[in-house]
């Protein structure tokens, strides 16, 4: 009953109430040595991804290389305003772990984004990833224009076909236009360079995404 408890999505009348207070970054990336939060420079875009755990799935972004302007943890897709990340692994808010990706898509394109979120783990397991279990590891992506969405279907049709030709199942990653984003506490920003030998648990299904995948770019 626990296990499928942390798997069913909450409704909002389960959800807490949350909070009027936002946590709001004041100190710089750890790698990148910019702020997290915006505004961001003219030209960068945001791209909001959930792929399991987000210690680890952030590190897959900030490692991108100089078309990333930042990256930061955080919870979106719930009920809650002002989750806590205790409030988040309770299952109750309907918030999912994600990343925010602030990119100049001239030095990066949106197709490389969306390779790297695909590869990253694996997109047909529902409401976990590997070990983790529960709503708040569930794949997702939020976008945040009409450019990105076709961008995001067209990827998730062009992987599904080739991870179905592997033998994998139906990928499940739900992509919604962005809502609110809401930054996890401090101690959770870029916390495999603060902590190298922390936990990670992320995997990839081994199987190479397309690259030059319609309408992104």
């Amino acid at each position: 009953m626990f296990f499928r408890k942390k798997t069913v999505m909450p409704t909002a009348a389960d959800a807490p109430a949350g909070r009027s207070e936002a946590i709001v970054p004041t100190n710089d990336h750890f790698v990148l040595k910019r702020p997290l939060a915006g505004p961001y420079p003219a030209g960068v875009e945001t791209l909001v991804v959930g792929l399991g755990c987000f210690w680890g799935a952030e590190r897959k972004f900030w490692q991108l290389g100089e078309g990333v302007w930042t990256t930061a943890v955080g919870y979106a897709g719930g009920f809650t305003p002002n989750p806590t990340y205790e409030e988040v692994c309770s299952g109750t808010t309907g918030h999912n772990e994600v990343v925010l990706v602030a990119f100049d898509p001239g030095k990066l394109p949106l197709a490389m984004v969306l390779k790297t979120f695909w590869e990253s783990h694996d997109p047909t397991q529902g409401m976990r990833q590997g070990n983790d279990v529960g709503t708040q590891y569930r794949s997702g992506l939020y976008v945040a224009s009409p450019t990105q969405r076709a961008a995001a279907e067209a990827s998730r049709e062009a992987y599904g076909a080739v991870l179905a030709a592997r033998g994998f199942g139906v990928i499940t990653t739900e992509i919604l236009d962005a809502g609110p984003f809401y930054f996890a506490e401090e101690y959770h920003q870029q916390y495999l360079a603060k902590n190298p030998h922390g936990y990670c648990g992320l995997g990839g299904t081994g199987v190479s995404c397309p690259i030059g995948l319609a309408a992104a770019g």
